[in-house]
C-alpha cells in the first residue's frame, strides 16, 4: 500500500503531459494535462489498453481516424493496436484520468507518419 498526493508528482512537460501517481508494476494511473493547442503524439500499445476519464474540459481523441470529442465525466477505452491521437482544440486546459494495464514497460509505439494536421482546429 502506498498513499500520496497529485501535488507531489510533476507533469512530463512542466505544464502538460502525463503526470504518473503510479507507474507498474500491474498498471499505471496518470493525471494528464494539456492546455490549448497542445497535443500528443499518434501511437498505440501491443499489449497495453488505455483509459481516459475527463475531470476538466475538453479534448478530441482520435482512435483508428475517428474523431471522439470528450468532455467532462466521458470515457473512453482504447484496445491494444489502436493508433489514438489527443488534442486540446479547445480554448481551456483539459485534465484527465488515464489508465494503462497489465503494465509493460515498453509498449508505446509512436506512428512516425501519422497526418495529425487534419485533426487540428
Amino acid at each position: 500500500m502506498f498513499l500520496l498526493n497529485e501535488n507531489e508528482r510533476e507533469y512530463r512537460f512542466k505544464d502538460s503531459g502525463p503526470k504518473y501517481l503510479m507507474r507498474g508494476p500491474r498498471s499505471n494511473f496518470a493525471v494528464v494535462q494539456f492546455m490549448p493547442g497542445q497535443d500528443f503524439e499518434a501511437h498505440y500499445h501491443n499489449v497495453m489498453e488505455e483509459n481516459f476519464y475527463i475531470l476538466e474540459g475538453e479534448i478530441d481523441i482520435v482512435v483508428d481516424d475517428v474523431v471522439n470529442h470528450l468532455k467532462v465525466g466521458d470515457f473512453i477505452h482504447i484496445e491494444p493496436g489502436e493508433v489514438h491521437y489527443c488534442v486540446n482544440n479547445y480554448d481551456k486546459p483539459i485534465k484527465m484520468v488515464s489508465t494503462l494495464a497489465p503494465f509493460q514497460d515498453v509498449d508505446k509505439i509512436v506512428v512516425e507518419d501519422y497526418d495529425t494536421s487534419k485533426y487540428k482546429k
